[in-house]
């Protein structure tokens, strides 16, 4: 074990608890962030010795702040929590349910980011992941790709991690004479349950978390300011 930390939000399932699993299989104390605390202490359970429960519900100003008060020191910050509640198009897509996306999959990431920044300005070497999506990729919406067809769908998500996208380039550059490496990662169509599209992949999480776990423990002279696919290989934005 040694003295690394990090943070998993949306821990408890999918590819956020196999990205815990194999930041703790390196020996980091990883807090298995999750707003429910049964299903995050099942999720702890599971990955077993080296992750700790810690409820987190990013969509809660009050809840970040009483989390980020109980570390002292943080070394890697895993944005994973996120929603895509429908498959819908922008013509069918109501502003509540941008309202909602965004509240986790956007502001969620700015709340955490920005109230556990004090911790980790305490660690030697500061890493931040933010899971993006390849269908983000504006370069990708716009231009023939084997993953997804244009104008598919999905428009609250997609355009979300669009602006989270941003965030993490301004992230980074804001960040970097500190130390901070603040990368995005597409993960690629996994079988979670984020929407019924996934739900029906049969892409394996665990492998997009080696993508994730990557990031995490990137040497100092590692990218920042990037968007990667889970095998390393660039995303254009």
């Amino acid at each position: 074990m040694n003295e690394r930390t990090a943070l998993v939000t949306g821990a408890n399932k999918g590819i956020g608890k196999h990205i815990a699993r194999l930041l703790a299989a390196e020996g980091l104390t990883v807090y298995v962030g999750s707003r429910d605390p049964g299903r995050g202490q099942r999720a702890v359970e599971e990955i077993g010795a080296g992750s700790r429960l810690l409820v987190l519900d990013v969509t809660d100003p009050d809840g970040v702040a009483q989390a980020a008060a109980q570390m002292d020191r943080l070394d890697v910050l895993v944005n994973n929590a996120g929603i895509s509640p429908s498959l819908a198009p922008p013509t069918h897509t109501g502003v509540e349910e941008y309202r909602r996306t965004y509240e986790t999959n956007v502001f969620g990431v700015v709340a955490v980011t920005d109230a556990f920044l004090p911790a980790m300005r305490r660690s030697p070497r500061p890493r931040i992941v933010n899971i993006s999506s390849g269908t983000a990729s504006l370069t990708w919406s716009t231009t023939p790709n084997p993953q997804f067809t244009p104008g598919s769908g999905a428009a609250a998500y997609r355009s979300s991690k669009a602006a989270l996208n941003a965030l993490t380039v301004l992230y980074a550059q804001t960040l970097a004479e500190d130390g901070f490496k603040v990368n995005a990662l597409a993960p690629g169509l996994r079988a979670t349950d984020l929407n019924p599209r996934a739900a029906a992949a049969g892409g394996d999480p665990a492998e997009a978390a080696q993508g994730a776990l990557r990031l995490a423990l990137l040497p100092d002279d590692g990218p920042t300011g990037g968007f990667f696919s889970w095998d390393g290989t660039p995303v254009p934005w």
